[in-house]
């Protein structure tokens, strides 16, 4: 399903500061292509309507330390509400996971975990257990190489959209 309220030139915006970061005036109108004040005004309505959700740096992790990798899948015994708000709330305050998606289909989540050590990644695998959490079963895979990670492309997924809609 589209989200209404944007147009190509709010498109170009987003795919910019999606690419870029935090630019200054000029040079993001430059690759948006429009004169430097509206182009301000349109990413601060972008920000105002909550489009952009913040700026950061991807970092070369393997250039700063060792790490294990590992994806998680994990099956709660119950989908009940709170069993999911519980374990939710369990994985929002764990650091090591940084990423959790929740699936439908066999698995009710899938998570990302980045750990000093394979021991580090197993006491957090412990801890998990350990927490009272409704977890029926897990499996873990570990990451031996990075193939890809890229940001979607967000004019390829809004697709063809109407020119006179804006924030």
């Amino acid at each position: 399903m589209k989200k209404l309220g944007l147009d190509a030139t709010d498109i170009r915006i987003l795919s910019a500061v999606q690419s870029h970061g935090q630019l200054s005036k000029t040079r993001l109108s430059e690759i948006v292509n429009i004169s430097a004040t509206p182009c301000w005004a349109r990413l601060d309505r972008l920000k105002a309507a909550g489009f952009i959700k913040g700026y950061h740096a991807d970092i070369a992790l393997h250039r700063v330390c060792d790490f294990t990798q590992v994806m998680v899948t994990v099956s709660l015994t119950h989908h009940r509400k709170a069993d999911f708000d519980r374990f939710e709330a369990w994985v929002n305050r764990r650091d090591e996971i940084t990423e959790c998606i929740a699936t439908g289909g066999g698995m009710d989540y899938v998570m990302k975990t980045v750990c000093p050590t394979l021991s580090a990644f197993q006491a957090l695998m412990q801890d998990m257990l350990e927490a009272d959490l409704p977890v029926d079963r897990y499996m873990t895979y570990i990451a031996t190489r990075q193939v890809k990670a890229t940001r979607p492309n967000i004019a390829r997924l809004a697709g063809s959209v109407p020119r006179d809609r804006t924030v």
